[in-house]
């Protein structure tokens, strides 16, 4: 076995000087490691400060308050809005033909039909009937219905019921249509109307 050589005086020297120079390997991995810090205690929770008693509420009753003569702002019902027309055909006739007693001259009844076959048919029928000298129309509408009993707003009733009155206000049954009037009971009362027309000129 070779022995192992002896370290000269300069050798030794310089492995003293870089011995120094060295750390120790626990002491380098303490020192990057480190010890971790303790944990924080959670700061002391500040309490609420307690609600102030609630002020009773004073006694009342629905609608206590209420103006049963105050005006509402309700849309009017197509009789209304038909009935609030003024009167442009002579008064006496307009009277007669509103109690049922003018025979209509000829009648349209427009039950079954969509909107835009009801509309081309009334027009048809006021533009043909004015070139034909007639006066006096009754157009049925029917009174229609809801389409749902329970909605929570109100629902409108009779779709024909409520155009027929706007189409013969519009062009070109505007021209033709002297007075537009709720018919009687004897011709079909809400589900009808007396529509009057223009004499041809």
């Amino acid at each position: 076995m070779r022995r192992p050589r002896h370290l000269s005086p300069e050798e030794r020297a310089l492995w003293d000087r870089v011995a120094k120079s060295a750390d120790p390997l626990d002491r380098a991995r303490a020192a990057t490691e480190g010890t971790p810090p303790p944990p924080k205690a959670p700061p002391a929770r500040v309490p609420d400060p307690p609600a102030p008693p609630a002020a009773p509420l004073p006694s009342f009753r629905v609608g206590e308050r209420a103006s049963p003569g105050r005006p509402h702002d309700l849309q009017p019902t197509i009789a209304e809005r038909v009935a609030a027309q003024p009167v442009r055909m002579d008064a006496k006739t307009h009277k007669r033909l509103s109690r049922g007693k003018t025979p209509p001259d000829a009648r349209i009844d427009l039950h079954g039909m969509t909107l835009a076959q009801a509309h081309s048919a009334l027009v048809a029928f006021v533009l043909s009937s004015q070139m034909n000298g007639r006066r006096h129309l009754l157009v049925i509408t029917g009174k229609g219905r809801a389409r749902d009993e329970l909605a929570p707003m109100p629902v409108v009733e009779g779709a024909l019921r409520h155009q027929v009155p706007h189409w013969l206000e519009l062009p070109p049954l505007d021209r033709a249509v002297l007075q537009v009037t709720q018919a009687h009971q004897r011709h079909g009362g809400a589900g009808a109307y007396y529509v009057t027309l223009r004499r041809r000129r």
